[in-house]
């Protein structure tokens, strides 16, 4: 792996790898099909991961899970639920700009997160939230969130898009995987291990602008971009949801920048330890948005990655930040599956 290349054999073990460990989701409820989301139906984000159940005022409940290989919750989730319950407590005219999260527990699976409010201040302009998602009577999560009514302002400035293929000249993730299964000297063991990824529902569509950066077969900067979207319909009128969405959306492989520039190595172990994120332009979450995800830093077992959320027509909707744990093995020489 002088070249910077990988073999086609650790090729697919990375693709199987990446997916599963950022996209792959099991449905723990009775009501999972097993059937592709039909584009035309309401999103499951919405109707169901995102969807809490009220107990009392300022608490809620969860109960549908999206649990990836890992076996712990996607904390996206918990952040998006999270965002969810503190939006319930503030008016219709105000609209989350803000929320700083610290993951301290792994999620159990197993059981429903209960999501507590705390209504840490109501101002003129800004109204800010504290949430504790909790588990078996402890905090696995907790979050702040901060709210504002809508102000017009001369300072407007961002920085520009990136220049990208249009989600429609990219291929799916599902395409690409589809690809690796024509291929006629795959591995019985390839095949079935990609076979069941595309078996495996998830409630994102994701298009990578370059496959063979965004899976590790090359190394490079630690930087990647996608087009992601909501799989479904949610439709206009709702920023709130939107900003849940997004926020669902924001954790996924974002992490997983830090290891770009490390060919030689796979993570053993990734939690996440904080996520923020900022909310600038209104947007929809169910249309096709580039996240531009790039790494400044990693040391001490810990990577630090950074996301920005840009619409189509290149306004920056959204920006996030995101640490955690990532202790790592080297890759066999010449792996198989």
């Amino acid at each position: 792996m002088a070249d910077g290349k990988v073999s086609e054999s650790d090729a697919v073990n990375r693709l199987i790898d990446i997916i599963e460990s950022h996209n792959s989701a099991e449905d723990d409820s009775s009501e999972s099909s097993g059937a592709p989301y039909p584009q035309d139906l309401r999103s499951v984000l919405v109707t169901s991961v995102l969807n809490l159940e009220q107990l009392d005022i300022d608490l809620y409940r969860g109960t549908h899970h999206w649990v990836p290989r890992t076996r712990r919750l996607f904390g996206g989730q918990i952040i998006g639920q999270a965002l969810v319950a503190a939006a319930k407590s503030v008016s219709d005219d105000l609209y989350a700009h803000s929320l700083h999260c610290y993951f301290v527990r792994a999620g159990d699976p197993k059981v429903p997160v209960l999501y507590q409010v705390d209504r840490t201040r109501d101002g003129r302009s800004f109204t800010v939230r504290s949430v504790k998602a909790i588990q078996h009577g402890q905090p696995i999560l907790i979050c702040q969130a901060s709210f504002q009514l809508l102000q017009p302002s001369p300072l407007q400035h961002q920085f520009p898009m990136p220049v990208v293929p249009q989600p429609e000249d990219l291929p799916t993730v599902e395409e690409i995987i589809q690809r690796y299964l024509s291929k006629p000297d795959l591995t019985e063991s390839a095949k079935q291990g990609l076979n069941k990824l595309l078996a495996t529902e998830v409630p994102i569509e994701v298009k990578p602008v370059s496959p063979a950066q965004f899976y590790r077969h090359v190394s490079g900067q630690p930087r990647r971009l996608f087009w992601a979207r909501a799989r479904g319909h949610i439709g206009e009128g709702n920023m709130k949801l939107h900003c849940c969405v997004a926020a669902y959306v924001s954790d996924f492989a974002l992490l997983g920048t830090v290891l770009l520039p490390y060919p030689k190595y796979k993570a053993r172990f990734t939690a996440s330890l904080d996520h923020a994120m900022w909310f600038h332009s209104t947007f929809r979450s169910d249309e096709w948005m580039l996240y531009e995800c790039d790494s400044p830093w990693a040391g001490s077992s810990r990577g630090l990655a950074q996301g920005r959320l840009w619409r189509r027509d290149g306004v920056l909707a959204a920006s996030c930040s995101q640490e955690g744990v990532l202790r790592v093995k080297p890759v066999p020489e010449n792996s198989k599956l």
